[in-house]
């Protein structure tokens, strides 16, 4: 039997990852589990109480909020297990989930990561995630498969090979992890997974979806819907991600589209919505690439606790 290590990371969202804590132990079916939780520089240190609640958890504290990253990277390195589950601590798991995702990593040795079906918690029933399109790389667009709609089962049939693996939930062999690297951790928040799977594949390996397997995800819960950090690193790592992935040609080709067309839209919103907060926010995303390397560790955003 092959061992796994869960990896969550708590951001200031103590009860929300208890739920997932309470949710693990109620459906906690796979007989070699390890469970790790990385408390990311919360204002409140919860660490000591949990380590009196929960005596076989591995509870990790930072002292310092390393990001998405981050917080998982400090969390891979203390697992033990031949498959590392990276899941938000805002999910809630279902009985068979880690068992299935296993099962299809044991079949196929190819398979680097796998995600399942992710549900939106709120509204189960409705769609998130049954896999990723290709990216674009000259516009940085891809779609999520399925996303809001009703699950009819209609995509079920997609199981395989998939564009990206999704953050919320994502299982990667250790193989995999040995040759291709942790998460770039310059990113903080946004886009590292997909730049993570890029270098997956790189290393040799598919990123596969399973869905017959099924995660619930209560999404945004730590950054909010609509924020200023958001605003900032989901455009700053936009153009990120190309400037590490794409050929010279092919990021001046974005460079273009995103001056011609994404710069004038996103204006045009922020005024139209009178979110004039984000307009130096946006800019400020586009104006850290003039000044910074693609590995750089300036992040370019306030950070508070």
């Amino acid at each position: 039997m092959k061992r796994v290590s869960i990896v969550t990371v708590n951001f200031n969202q103590p009860l929300v990852t208890e739920d997932l804590l309470r949710s693990l132990a109620e459906v906690n079916a796979y007989p070699d589990l390890e469970i790790i939780v990385v408390d990311n520089g919360s204002k409140v240190n919860v660490v000591p109480e949990w380590q009196l609640r929960y005596k076989d958890i591995r509870f990790i504290r930072s002292e310092i909020n390393t990001g998405f990253a981050g917080g998982n990277n400090i969390g891979i390195q203390h697992a033990t297990g031949d498959y590392l589950f990276l899941i938000n601590n805002d999910t809630e798991v279902t009985a068979d989930l880690i068992g299935k995702l296993v099962a299809k990593m044991e079949s196929d040795p190819k398979i680097g990561m796998i995600s399942p079906k992710i549900h939106y918690f709120d509204q189960p029933g409705m769609l998130q995630y049954t896999g990723y399109t290709p990216m674009n790389y000259f516009t940085a667009r891809n779609a999520c498969i399925g996303q809001f709609e009703e699950d009819r089962g209609q995509y079920d049939s997609l199981t395989g090979i998939t564009g990206y693996a999704h953050g919320a939930a994502m299982m990667i062999r250790r193989e995999a992890l040995q040759k291709a690297g942790v998460m770039a951790e310059n990113y903080f928040l946004y886009y590292e997974e997909l730049d993570w799977c890029e270098r997956i594949r790189k290393a040799g390996y598919e990123i596969h979806v399973d869905l017959s397997a099924l995660i619930y995800h209560k999404e945004s819960v730590s950054v909010g819907k609509r924020t200023a950090l958001k605003e900032f690193f989901m455009n700053r790592n936009r153009i990120l991600f190309i400037r590490k992935n794409a050929d010279t040609f092919t990021f001046l080709v974005f460079c273009c589209y995103f001056l011609a067309a994404v710069i004038p839209r996103n204006l045009f919103q922020y005024v139209k919505n009178k979110e004039y907060d984000f307009i130096p926010v946006f800019l400020k995303a586009i104006t850290w690439h003039f000044t910074n390397k693609a590995d750089s560790n300036n992040l370019g955003f306030p950070l508070t606790r």
